[in-house]
């Protein structure tokens, strides 16, 4: 997704004061969003991180546009990149099968809800974050050693539930999508999508969807790296969720114990 490896614009690491007997190291104010060598990241922090950032850091004419119900939503012509990327923006898209008909919707609807498709191991985001537009949070990332902070704002929720993701006789079946743009202290400015819908056959797909550019000079020098990484991790969130769905197929299909 939208994140990189190093250390945010603004909220570069500061040494630690040494520690006095009996009390705990003291971390300056200027360690916000700094590189973090433990194995998660406390919503203190986070939150630090955020208080930092203010609006978005990207076009205010793209806000939301990532979103699937918007006139102007992204979609898969050249012409949409082509577009983009006259104005410095490379696209990047994956799309993976999940399953079929309105349990495996319903199942993988809740796989974002509960951030289930950002926990990878080495990335994650607060699992109590509330989706709904103007929410923010950070993406937790690790690479190699430190763990960063990326922070970003949910810039609008899709939830077209129609007949509980499950096509009628010529209805339509359900979408759930939200989007999340890149605030200020970003490395980089755009937006990203994470949406499952149903198609015409009943398939449940995840997607994840993304238009970004470098916002900083040391973003610009490695960002043939970010582009790879933000494959992997598309990749990466769309195996998470497949998982949560099929999981949840499993446990719901499993006969109580007998008594």
């Amino acid at each position: 997704g939208l994140r990189l490896p190093l250390t945010l614009r603004g909220c570069e690491t500061s040494p630690r004061v040494a520690p006095l007997a009996g009390r705990s190291p003291q971390r300056s104010p200027a360690s916000r969003c700094r590189p973090l060598y433990r194995p998660s990241v406390s919503l203190i922090l986070q939150k630090s991180c955020l208080t930092a950032a203010s609006g978005f850091n990207y076009d205010a004419d793209l806000h939301g546009a990532t979103n699937p119900k918007s006139p102007t939503a992204l979609t898969n012509s050249e012409d949409t990149d082509k577009a983009l990327a006259n104005r410095g923006f490379s696209v990047n898209r994956s799309r993976v099968l999940v399953g079929s008909g309105a349990d495996a919707f319903r199942h993988a609807k809740s796989a974002l809800l509960s951030w289930k498709h950002l926990a990878l191991g080495w990335a994650e985001a607060e699992p109590g974050t509330p989706v709904k537009p103007g929410a923010r949070f950070c993406i937790c990332y690790k690479e190699v050693v430190p763990w960063v902070m990326f922070p970003l704002q949910i810039a609008y929720v899709t939830d077209d539930d129609c007949n509980g993701g499950k096509r009628g006789k010529g209805g339509d079946g359900g979408v759930f999508a939200f989007g999340s743009g890149t605030l200020q202290g970003h490395l980089l400015a755009g937006e990203e999508r994470f949406s499952v819908e149903v198609d015409a056959e009943e398939r449940v797909w995840y997607e994840v969807v993304s238009f970004s550019k470098p916002a900083h000079p040391l973003s610009a020098l490695c960002y043939p790296y970010v582009r790879l990484r933000q494959r992997h991790f598309a990749r990466e969130s769309g195996k998470a969720v497949l998982r949560h769905v099929a999981a949840a197929a499993c446990s719901s299909t499993t006969p109580p114990p007998m008594q």
